[in-house]
């Protein structure tokens, strides 16, 4: 496993951030699979995806087609890498298993700041990772910029 990326939510919802987020993926040529908590959440950020720009396109599908493999984004909210992703962002409270993880470039954990569980979820990830040795970096949100905070 490559990075593992903690995105803090302070500024910005996951509606605006995440977005953002696939753009700068796609345009560095990366597959992208994104892990909800919840298959509402998957259905409501499927939506808005489809309609978040009028300037823009962001190519994505919602786990369970005929074309999973192909989708260069797939939400979803199972195990598994179905469309050969580089770079897994957890959204929603997901969870990955340290196994699978070493199967991605990148791994983000993108969490509300204004959720005490999220915060506190994130801050019980960030440990284990810093034990287990790996590369991490903690970026929060200030001042509508991406500020690193911490890496280990």
């Amino acid at each position: 496993m490559g990075e593992v990326l903690f995105y803090h939510l302070t500024d910005t919802p996951l509606e605006r951030s995440l977005p953002q987020m696939l753009e700068m993926s796609l345009k560095r040529g990366w597959r992208v699979l994104v892990r909800s908590g919840s298959l509402a959440a998957v259905g409501a950020m499927d939506d808005h995806l489809w309609r978040y720009s009028d300037d823009g396109f962001l190519p994505h599908g919602a786990a369970g087609g005929n074309h999973d493999a192909a989708q260069p984004i797939l939400l979803t909210t199972q195990t598994g890498n179905p469309n050969q992703a580089q770079v897994l962002m957890l959204i929603d409270g997901a969870r990955v298993d340290p196994g699978e993880a070493k199967g991605f470039d990148r791994l983000c954990l993108i969490f509300n700041g204004h959720e005490p569980d999220a915060v506190e979820a994130a801050r019980a990830d960030w440990l284990a990772v810093k034990e287990a040795g790996l590369s991490g970096k903690y970026w929060a949100q200030q001042g509508g910029k991406w500020v690193e905070k911490a890496s280990t």
